[in-house]
């Protein structure tokens, strides 16, 4: 089992220096077309590596073009909803410490949001608005935080605002990750004082993961009220998940 999980930690540490070479020698002239591809392959990659296969998304077609919004269960979730549909994110300012992909998200385009930091709210709105009226997808975890698989957190409305001034279609997704047995996969979870370290160790060291992406009714943020996007997004992903916001 030892030498199982060295093996696959080793295959991680090379594609993590395939992603730096990327964001060192292509993304700074790349076009936001071939940025995506890049993103999207390197994902695929990352995720398989790990173990995790990403089943084809159901629901309804995704948009080019909106504001996702998704429930948040692990650090995965960036990278399987990117190797589906690359995205521009939102993320919690701690990811930038995580070692090495946490420079990546950085290069790759994630947006950091410290929280209870308001001015940096205010500049990160103005940019995701930019980027959405730019024709970007852009996405976000309205929960804040990862929780437990069969719960899901109160969204948060704050950045739902950029999609109404942007005038952008709202897109919510719901993330799962099951086991061979369709059960929520044990080695998922990322809470409480889990480090990233002690997470990737779990997921390389179990068994096949399979992640499921759900792509629900987008919502026309144009003269909406973020409020209201958020409540109604929150139902969206709870129902598809067969969960209620505690």
């Amino acid at each position: 089992m030892k030498i199982k999980l060295y093996f696959r930690l080793c295959r991680v540490f090379f594609h993590l220096l395939t992603g730096l070479s990327a964001c060192a020698f292509v993304f700074p002239w790349a076009s936001h077309r071939l940025r995506d591809r890049v993103t999207q392959s390197w994902s695929r990659r990352l995720v398989g590596i790990c173990g995790v296969t990403v089943t084809p998304s159901t629901g309804v077609p995704a948009l080019a073009h909106a504001m996702v919004v998704a429930n948040h269960v692990s650090w995965l979730d960036i990278f399987v909803i990117n190797a589906l549909y690359p995205c521009r994110f939102v993320a919690k300012s701690e990811i930038r410490e995580w070692p090495v992909l946490g420079w990546l998200a950085d290069k790759g385009g994630t947006v950091f949001l410290a929280r209870g930091n308001r001015r940096d709210l205010r500049q990160i709105f103005k940019g995701l608005v930019l980027k959405l009226e730019q024709g970007e997808r852009v996405a976000f975890f309205p929960e804040g935080t990862t929780a437990p698989q069969g719960t899901l957190l109160p969204f948060h409305a704050n950045l739902f605002e950029a999609a109404v001034d942007a005038k952008v279609m709202v897109q919510p997704y719901a993330v799962s990750y099951v086991d061979a047995s369709g059960a929520p996969h044990p080695s998922i979870e990322f809470i409480g004082e889990m480090t990233f370290a002690d997470s990737m160790v779990a997921i390389l060291s179990g068994p096949p993961v399979t992640a499921r992406l759900i792509c629900l009714e987008a919502m026309d943020g144009a003269g909406a009220h973020r409020r209201d996007l958020c409540a109604a997004a929150q139902v969206a992903v709870g129902a598809a998940l067969g969960q209620q916001a505690v």
